[in-house]
């Protein structure tokens, strides 16, 4: 059972790999799963956590392993936010409303997953309405970091990413509106990957902000996480997944006005970054966007208006069944003018054009995740020499550009340096999938 027990915090590949060979057995893992997730419920990970229906995918899940089937996630427990629907399992969305409301068909990704052979462990803990980056949910329970539960574990993917750092699944599924994957990946240690908008389907997927959202993984290693996006995105499994040379690769580190807001401590990791994919024959250079500094403005119009119109009826109907800080940020979205959400757009499409300039003299982007560190559970402000700056905004100033712009983006778990982000221009044209680039190995 030790065995076991250490497996369930290995990465998913060696998890499949050892589910192929026989060394454990799908209920085995699930077994485990679930008492490491009883053991850890003051952390909020999960709104409904592993039971009989677990159980029985894992059975299933055995059954077809002895008779020689293959796939590749067959048996792997997977975790999934409560944003994305569950065929016959309550999907709450992290709400109130939702609180009872069960599916009767997948979410496409689900069904991707399943089609993949995963068994789908639990749902995870969120932002009520994926609406914040604190995991700080009225409802179902404040989240906490898994390495200090004084700290937030971020959001609002929190739930998955604390899943995934605690061992508590293989892996995990998240949605990204501004920063929702990459933002929790960074606080709570794993890799969390928002791939190009669109190419993972949100079919079943209770939206946020429709030109915004994104689907994607958070796992243990990079190669996990190029093997989620592969069944994600129904490549061939694994294709994406194996080593890439990049030697000769050429990366932009960013500088500007929009980083002299960030922790030392960061900026020296960033720096330790460049320096190691320098010394590993990529060629790396200086660059600028100052577009970015429209970001956070551009971010709120945006997201205000398209959250508020997708809870048009209910935030008039159902007013007090919202927490206060979704509730406040929904009441203020319906002041936003049509011009104002106009003008956000054209301010959108100078972004891109921007980004585009840049991805013509280097293939990547790197920058820090966020620019700071876990704030502790209730913070509301972070202190610079030049004042003050929301929390919740400091987190996403670094993440929404690559909503904006729908380019793909994730945060790097390598052993040295982390807390970094990479991105790159939209796949196509023979690009590689961000995040699947092994510059960790």
């Amino acid at each position: 059972m030790r065995g076991v027990e250490a497996l369930t915090s290995a990465p998913l590949v060696e998890i499949a790999r050892a589910l192929r060979q026989r060394k454990v057995s799908p209920l085995e893992l699930v077994d485990a799963y679930s008492r490491r997730i009883d053991r850890a419920t003051g952390l909020h990970a999960f709104i409904t956590s592993p039971g009989e229906r677990a159980r029985q995918q894992a059975r299933r899940a055995g059954r077809r392993l002895a008779q020689g089937e293959s796939g590749p996630l067959l048996g792997v427990p997977i975790a999934v936010k409560d944003l994305f629907a569950t065929r016959g399992v309550r999907t709450t969305a992290g709400s109130r409303i939702l609180k009872d409301w069960v599916p009767s068909r997948d979410a496409a990704v689900v069904a991707r997953l399943r089609a993949a052979g995963a068994i789908i462990l639990g749902k995870t803990n969120l932002h009520e309405f994926a609406y914040g980056v604190s995991n700080a949910n009225p409802w179902w329970g404040v989240a906490h970091n898994p390495h200090d539960p004084t700290r937030s574990p971020g959001g609002s993917s929190g739930g998955s990413a604390i899943a995934v750092a605690a061992g508590l699944c293989a892996g995990a599924l998240g949605s990204d509106t501004g920063g929702s994957i990459r933002v929790p990946a960074s606080l709570c240690g794993c890799v969390g990957l928002k791939p190009t908008f669109g190419v993972i389907p949100l079919d079943g997927t209770f939206p946020l902000g429709w030109s915004l959202d994104h689907a994607g993984p958070l796992a243990r290693t990079v190669g996990d996480a190029g093997l989620l996006l592969d069944v994600l995105t129904g490549m061939d499994a694994g294709r994406r997944a194996r080593r890439t040379l990049t030697r000769g690769l050429r990366v932009g580190v960013l500088q500007g006005s929009i980083l002299e807001r960030v922790q030392p401590r960061i900026s020296q990791k960033v720096g330790a970054a460049a320096a190691a994919l320098r010394q590993r024959g990529l060629r790396v250079r200086e660059v600028t966007i100052p577009e970015m500094e429209w970001t956070v403005a551009t971010q709120l119009v945006t997201l205000r208006a398209e959250a508020t119109a997708v809870h048009n009826r209910w935030i008039r109907t159902r007013t007090r069944a919202y927490g206060a800080d979704v509730r406040i940020r929904l009441q203020l979205g319906a002041l936003v003018a049509g011009a104002d959400y106009v003008l956000a757009q054209r301010m959108r499409g100078r972004l891109r054009a921007a980004f585009g300039r840049v991805f013509e003299n280097v293939d990547v982007l790197l920058l820090p995740t966020t620019p700071i560190t876990a704030p502790v559970i209730g913070d509301r402000t972070v202190r610079w020499r030049s004042g003050e700056e929301p929390v919740d905004g400091a987190l996403v100033r670094l993440t929404a550009p690559f909503n904006l712009t729908g380019l793909p983006a994730y945060r790097s778990h390598s052993a040295a340096p982390r807390a970094f982000l990479l991105a790159c221009r939209s796949w196509g044209n023979g690009w590689t999938k961000p995040g699947c680039w092994r510059l960790d190995a």
